[in-house]
C-alpha cells in the first residue's frame, strides 16, 4: 500500500459506499493506519491509496488516543462558521495552501464492527474530517484552496502532472 499522487484518477472521482464491512475492508482498513502515521500525515482517505472506497482514518491529534477508521462518513452539521487555514495533502507532496473549513462539524460513520456512531469534532480535527470527506466525494483542496494560494503553487501541480504522465507512459 502507498500514498497516490495528483492526478492519479482514483483521486477525481467519488468513491462508492462500503455498506457492509467485511474482513477484507476491515484489513485494508487497518493497514492505512501505519501508512498514514509513516507518511507523518494526521488524515487519510481510501483513494489516496488507490482504493476507491468510502473509508477514512483520521487522528484528533490528542496524546494517548488512537486514529479513528471512519466507513462510509457523512457529514450531518456543520457549524461555528468558516475559518481559515494552512492545509497540505499527502496525495500533493510539498504543496500548502489557505482553506476555508467549518470551525465544527458532526459526523456520522460506521465502525469496522459495523456499529453506527457519530463523532463530534471542532478545530484541527473538524478540519481534517472535512478534508478527507471531500477526498471520498471526488473533492481536492487545491480547488478549494484561496485562488492566490493556487497560482503560487502552479509550477508544483503542473511537476505532479508531468511526474504521473511519465510513469504512465512508463518512462
Amino acid at each position: 500500500m502507498r500514498v497516490v499522487h495528483f492526478p492519479d484518477p482514483v483521486l477525481l472521482k467519488p468513491a462508492p459506499r462500503v455498506g457492509v464491512v467485511t474482513d477484507e475492508v476491515r484489513k485494508k482498513a487497518k493497514e492505512m493506519i501505519p501508512l498514514m502515521h509513516l507518511e507523518d500525515g494526521i488524515g487519510l482517505a481510501a483513494p489516496q491509496v488507490g482504493w476507491s472506497a468510502r473509508i477514512l482514518v483520521a487522528w484528533n491529534g490528542e496524546e494517548g488516543t488512537e486514529p479513528m477508521v471512519l466507513v462510509d462518513p457523512e457529514i450531518v452539521d456543520k457549524g461555528g462558521g468558516l475559518e481559515e487555514g494552512n492545509e497540505g495533502c499527502l496525495s500533493f507532496p510539498g504543496i500548502f495552501g489557505t482553506v476555508a473549513r467549518y470551525r465544527t462539524v458532526r459526523v456520522k460513520a460506521t465502525d469496522l464492527d459495523n456499529q453506527s456512531f457519530e463523532v463530534e469534532a471542532e478545530g484541527l480535527f473538524a478540519r481534517v474530517l472535512q478534508h478527507e470527506i471531500d477526498h471520498l466525494d471526488g473533492v481536492l483542496f487545491v480547488t478549494r484552496m484561496k485562488p492566490a494560494d493556487r497560482a503560487q503553487n502552479k509550477s508544483k501541480l503542473d511537476d505532479l502532472i508531468e511526474r504521473h504522465e511519465r510513469r504512465s507512459a512508463g518512462l
